[in-house]
């Protein structure tokens, strides 16, 4: 097998898996089977490839390999299967009206996030059949065992079936509170691939690309939704600082040592658009006003033209649409880069009795580099020793220890002094 080869087929899997597994979902109404034929077409095409040659449509090869390779199954078992429960399909329930967003990839993100599913099995779903990620891989993402999140795929399957959730598009009148579950999962996705929660890499590039993928999926069926329209940017302009994020050496390199120049002019310019977009249907949504936060770094042509006035009147604004602990955080933090380490000290305080950010290491974090801005050394120290405790990333503990190793010898130099 060729590198050129196995390039096309991981690129195919990347681009197009969802499209091949959904339709392969269609026509089986069975999940287990329509997995399992989606994964032999693409083996079959690191094998046909090798021979045939690339096809000049990768995934419409895949999608009739694994819907031939499907039918087959079906016709072997037919007897069989008659007895089995199935998914709903879409022409047994009310459907969206003719000319309303109809694909077999929406089909397949709605049902993976149909409410009857907890959102652990949600998410879990969601990168298990439409990112293609392995199962091992989705247990890596939940910081679980292998086989406790097989069990939790199952145990999800089970229900889609055992409940009769319809494989199919959310009717009208239920698309606006449905699509919400979706793109919770989608941004929730991109976050624990945007900073891993564990491993020896800052980024999790397959779950930041999948959830992308799935963002830009659900703005071509979707293109008039603000709300969706808002996230994809939202998740554009935060990505395209991406290869700035991590020295050539592997150091974690904060905002304001990050080179400019080098984002994705590209991705900022579209996410700003999308954006701008979104904001002329509908007031200000959660997902907007983040990404109108990413927007003013993204346009900021330095760290010091930062406008930190207008990025905590978005804080402002955010903590009314989404409470949250973590906009508190958030907030206090560009409080402190608006006014000073000590004010920003004297907003996170309360923050500390929040049982929700008990074990968030970002507050540890906060809390020590604005005790070191204020030379607070022995303070700063023990506030980054925490923040390493709750940090499991291999590059942000490097980053956290190197910060306690200068800590630690201004301590001693003032020691000396004395």
């Amino acid at each position: 097998m060729s590198a050129e080869v196995a390039a096309a087929v991981a690129q195919a899997h990347r681009r197009d898996w969802a499209q091949v597994f959904a339709a392969t979902a269609a026509l089986t109404r069975d999940l287990d089977l329509a997995e399992e034929c989606t994964q032999d077409a693409y083996l079959q095409a690191l094998q046909t490839w090798a021979h045939s040659g690339i096809p000049d449509r990768p995934g419409a090869w895949l999608t009739t390999t694994a819907r031939n390779r499907a039918m087959d199954v079906l016709r072997r078992e037919s007897v069989q299967r008659r007895a089995l429960p199935l998914l709903v399909s879409d022409t047994s329930v009310p459907g969206p009206e003719d000319g309303l967003v109809d694909d077999d990839r929406l089909r397949l993100v709605f049902t993976c996030c149909h409410p009857a599913l907890s959102r652990a099995a949600q998410v879990a779903l969601t990168l298990r059949l439409v990112c293609g990620l392995s199962t091992a891989e989705v247990a890596r993402a939940f910081l679980t065992r292998e086989a406790t999140m097989a069990a939790r795929i199952t145990r999800a399957k089970k229900k889609i079936l055992g409940a009769r959730i319809p494989y199919r598009v959310p009717a009208p009148e239920q698309l606006a509170e449905r699509v919400g579950a979706v793109l919770e999962v989608v941004h929730l996705i991109f976050t624990t691939g945007h900073t891993a929660p564990v491993g020896a890499h800052l980024i999790r590039r397959d779950l930041v690309d999948s959830a992308i993928g799935l963002a830009r999926i659900l703005h071509l069926l979707m293109p008039n939704d603000a709300e969706v329209s808002a996230l994809l940017a939202l998740l554009l302009l935060i990505d395209a600082r991406r290869e700035t994020r991590v020295s050539a050496g592997g150091r974690l390199l904060l905002l304001s040592e990050q080179d400019r120049a080098r984002w994705d002019a590209g991705l900022i310019g579209e996410g700003v658009g999308l954006l701008t977009d979104a904001l002329r249907r509908r007031p200000p949504t959660r997902y907007a006003v983040e990404a109108a936060i990413a927007a003013v770094h993204a346009e900021a042509p330095s760290w010091p033209d930062t406008d930190w006035s207008e990025i905590v009147a978005l804080y402002d604004v955010l903590r009314q649409l989404w409470p949250s602990p973590v906009v508190e955080l958030n907030r206090a933090v560009a409080l402190g880069l608006r006014d000073g380490p000590q004010a920003g000290l004297e907003v996170l305080a309360p923050l500390l009795a929040d049982p929700a950010l008990a074990t968030y290491s970002y507050l540890s974090a906060a809390r020590a580099d604005f005790l070191r801005q204020l030379h607070r050394w022995t303070e700063a120290a023990a506030a980054y020793e925490e923040a390493l405790a709750l940090t499991d990333n291999d590059v942000e503990r490097a980053f956290l220890t190197e910060r306690l190793g200068e800590i630690q010898t201004h301590r001693e130099a003032r020691t000396d002094e004395k």
